[in-house]
């Protein structure tokens, strides 16, 4: 009777969604609730669901905690918590692929209009380098380093590498701030001069340095710090 009951909960959930067609009306807990009948078939998921937001506070919250993490969770186990960690993934992904790939990123709202999808979701800093042609079309865009950005954890040299394999006119540079507002600290600024200077003694510019945190966008060029 109890399977019966729960079987019965999991269709009516999943014949609302098809109904409504979308998740506006679906609290968190009820969101996680319906992913997680995917990854647990025959576990009842809603105690799991309102347990992983009692502890970390909303569905985006749950979605940036790491495997490890989310794995501690009473009944989640580690196939789970990967399951959670590919929707954010995909959902990246999925954003990226919106940007016109032959954007020309020849102002700053260009620039964060293509940069912000690349840092959805990251709880890490994490550096972005766009490599560009004459015009400021995208060759190509690599995630180099992770952690702060300063002197001791970028490679200028692989920066200028990467510029040069792609035989790139102009650079773009962004960083996030993932638990903080997009203001650039002294060490950004000083890295960001300290690599413009390089790129200039190989004839290669250095367009702009951007700062993504969630809501904000800022750019050191437009800052007067280029």
């Amino acid at each position: 009777m109890a399977e019966n009951k729960h079987q019965g909960h999991r269709e009516r959930l999943k014949e609302r969604f098809l109904l409504e067609g979308n998740l506006d009306h679906f609290s968190d807990h009820q969101v996680l609730e319906l992913l997680l009948f995917y990854a647990l078939p025959r576990v009842d998921t809603n105690p799991i669901a309102h347990d992983l937001i009692d502890r970390f506070g909303s569905f985006a919250s749950v979605l940036e905690k790491s495997v490890e993490e989310l794995a501690k969770t009473e009944g989640m186990g580690k196939n789970s918590a990967i399951f959670l960690k590919l929707i954010l993934e995909s959902a990246r992904r999925y954003c990226e692929e919106q940007v016109d790939p032959k954007l020309i990123l020849n102002t700053a709202q260009k620039m964060a209009e293509y940069l912000r999808p690349k840092f959805v979701g990251r709880t890490k800093e994490v550096l972005c380098c766009v490599c560009m042609d004459n015009t400021c079309r995208v060759i190509s865009c690599e995630m180099m380093f992770e952690g702060t950005v300063n002197a001791a954890n970028i490679s200028i040299r692989a920066i200028i590498e990467a510029a040069i394999c792609h035989n790139a006119c102009n650079i773009l540079l962004a960083h996030n701030h993932p638990q903080g507002l997009a203001l650039p600290s002294n060490e950004d600024i000083v890295t960001t001069q300290d690599i413009k200077r390089a790129l200039e003694a190989v004839d290669i510019h250095l367009v702009d340095h951007m700062i993504i945190a969630r809501d904000d966008c800022v750019s050191l060029l437009e800052s007067g710090f280029i």
